[in-house]
């Protein structure tokens, strides 16, 4: 047995040759996995399967308890290869060898085809190459957040360095002394297409070197080298560590060994043979064969992560005079949070991340507060809305804040993978739609409900007033899962209730999926959100002098309907909805879908953006594409004239 977490300086000859063995009987579970599935990569499994065995037998893991909170934390940023993950972590105790290999890559099973959370031992899902590095980047930041001594060691492919996002991350671990944080890069010097050196040159070794890491070479199926390169890296905390590992694509199977071809092809049967016979292992895949045909997997499922303990106190309550924008309110909001947790040691982390927009997304204030708990990362979304999301698993309330372009539209890929990983992340997006104004087009995000409703398990809250927005950010900050909370860029008015009160004020509880009666009315229903609402309410005013009556409800959460407002909503016979968002594909098309699927009948009018607009202030942008006071009353009255 090797004593986990390196302590030891070096290896005894006995345990090398323990890992060796270890590691050639994963190469034949690799070729198994692969070959009966017809499919796979077996040739980076079996160049990286070495270090993996290094890894899962030496670093403080727990093959008993997997999840154990002071365990250190192992990446597998090039997925691909999770033949030889799934190999290594079985033959370290973590499941049996026959459970991976039987289960590889049928539907249901745990063991898919990229490495997922699901599997025990894995801690991050990937298959998007570039983003592990940021994700380990996250971990280790957790470490320091939890004041927890764990090491997070990130392996990657040579040829995923091509990435730009892997460079946001080397600059971002060096800035905040991510010290507890070691690459491990697979360099067999091969991709799907051929030699990395032809298809995309690039000096890996130097470009660490120019971003201040500390860089190692050895030879990557040395297991006294390896050993020994992970041992430098934890015990030297001067700076993050790559190890370089040079390895074969395909080690150990001379046909396959330097062929580009087996990064992602599956051995025949007869080769399959040939391989175990060179390799001197039992070959047993008929046996196996018909146990993974007789076998029915059961789909396992990560929770999402616990709610945050955190202190959110009692909200403000902004007044008719009052005048500010809603990211003035979530700002304040988050500052009150941060106040009443500075102190108190009970509480959850509080880690808020920011890309070079503090004072315009209004993460100043908790910054003031809670300085080492603020990250600048700079101009770097895609690094940071991934460290964001793993951070948020780890135990620790995550907040990203960032203009709407940048947090949704640029970063969709890596919510995307936040979003297979359950995180918990809390994606504050200002700058939203046309009410970005004369910044134009290339600003104007326009398209935040109908990328994310594409998630499924974020929860979008886009909020009306400072009042709902206030509410709204301490509700998401104790609440489990991953939130978009959206808003626009200008002032708000506050929304009151025909008495003159702030509706969503005193008394008011912000509760997810509820849609707020704002006006009452039978003639018609308008249907609106966030920055819409007031104009639409300017719009009843009109409505309402020439004797209409016209229910205005606010749908704050547009992904989440509640059923019962929709069937009041239809017995009116006209809805219309409105909002600061593509026509095509936000609240107007959400609604529809539910009145097709439950078989609601009523007319359905849809106004949004049906194009990209102009730079200008946001008014005359919002009156060019009908959205004013003046030209929603014209519509209702014209509808309801022909009804």
């Amino acid at each position: 047995m090797i004593q986990r977490g390196f302590f030891k300086r070096h290896l005894d000859p006995s345990e090398v040759s323990f890992l060796q063995e270890c590691a050639h009987r994963a190469r034949g579970d690799v070729l198994a996995m692969t070959t009966l599935a017809g499919c796979g990569h077996p040739g980076g499994s079996l160049s990286s399967i070495d270090l993996y065995t290094t890894l899962y037998h030496c670093a403080n893991v727990y093959p008993d308890n997997p999840r154990h909170p002071d365990r250190d934390r192992i990446i597998i940023s090039h997925g691909h290869t999770s033949p030889g993950a799934y190999a290594a972590l079985a033959h370290a105790g973590f499941f049996s060898p026959e459970d991976a290999i039987i289960g590889f890559r049928v539907a249901g099973s745990m063991f898919e085809g990229h490495v997922e959370r699901s599997v025990p031992g894995i801690e991050w899902g990937t298959g998007n190459l570039g983003q592990g590095l940021s994700a380990g980047c996250g971990f280790a930041l957790g470490a320091r957040l939890k004041r927890k001594q764990y090491h997070v060691f990130v392996v990657m492919g040579d040829g995923e360095q091509q990435k730009g996002q892997i460079s946001e991350a080397r600059r971002c671990a060096v800035k905040y002394r991510l010290t507890n944080l070691t690459a491990i890069i697979d360099y067999n010097q091969l991709q799907i297409s051929g030699s990395i050196h032809d298809i995309m040159p690039q000096n890996i070794k130097e470009e660490f070197c120019a971003d201040a890491w500390k860089v190692i070479e050895i030879d990557g199926h040395d297991f006294a080298a390896i050993y020994d390169a992970l041992y430098t890296a934890t015990h030297d905390r001067d700076a993050p560590y790559v190890i370089i590992a040079h390895t074969v694509m395909g080690k150990g199977v001379s046909f396959m060994e330097h062929v580009a071809k087996y990064h992602g092809v599956a051995l025949t049967r007869e080769q399959y043979d040939m391989a175990m016979q060179e390799l001197g292992l039992p070959n047993t895949i008929e046996q196996l064969r018909a146990k993974r045909a007789q076998t029915v997997f059961s789909p396992s499922h990560v929770p999402f992560p616990a709610p945050p303990d955190v202190l959110v106190g009692e909200p403000r309550t902004y007044k008719e005079h009052d005048r500010l924008d809603n990211r003035s309110a979530f700002g304040n909001a988050l500052k009150d949070i941060a106040v009443l947790n500075k102190n108190r040691s009970s509480s959850t982390p509080i880690a808020v991340f920011d890309c070079d927009l503090e004072t315009s997304v209004k993460v100043d204030g908790f910054k003031s507060v809670m300085p080492d708990h603020f990250f600048e990362i700079g101009i770097q979304e895609h690094n940071t809305a991934t460290m964001a999301g793993a951070l948020s698993i780890d135990g620790v309330l995550s907040v990203f804040a960032d203009f709407g372009v940048f947090g949704v539209c640029e970063t969709y890929n890596q919510h995307r993978l936040n979003d297979i990983n359950r995180t918990g992340l809390k994606l504050v997006c200002t700058h939203l739609g046309l009410d970005v104004g004369e910044d134009g087009k290339t600003h104007q995000c326009i398209d935040y409900i109908g990328l994310f409703r594409n998630l499924y398990t974020f929860n979008i809250i886009i909020p009306a007033d400072p009042n709902q927005t206030d509410r709204a950010t301490r509700y998401i900050c104790s609440t489990s899962g991953n939130f978009l909370l959206g808003m626009g860029r200008s002032r708000t008015p506050i929304i009151l209730d025909e008495h003159g009160t702030p509706l969503f004020g005193d008394g008011y509880t912000f509760t997810y999926g509820a849609i707020d009666l704002v006006r009452k009315g039978h003639h018609a229903v308008i249907m609106t959100y966030g920055c819409m609402l007031h104009r639409v309410l300017a719009a009843w005013e009109i409505l309402h002098h020439k004797g209409y009556a016209v229910r205005v409800l606010n749908v704050s959460c547009p992904t989440a309907l509640d059923p019962a407002a929709i069937q009041e909503a239809v017995h009116t016979g006209l809805i219309i909805t409105c909002e600061d968002h593509n026509v095509h594909s936000g609240l107007g098309s959400i609604v529809a879908d539910h009145l097709a699927t439950h078989a609601l009948s009523a007319r359905l009018i849809k106004r949004g953006i049906a194009d990209y607009s102009f730079s200008g202030p946001p008014d005359e942008l919002f009156k060019r594409s009908g959205l004013d006071a003046e030209s929603l009353a014209a519509l209702v009255e014209h509808e309801l004239k022909k009804m």
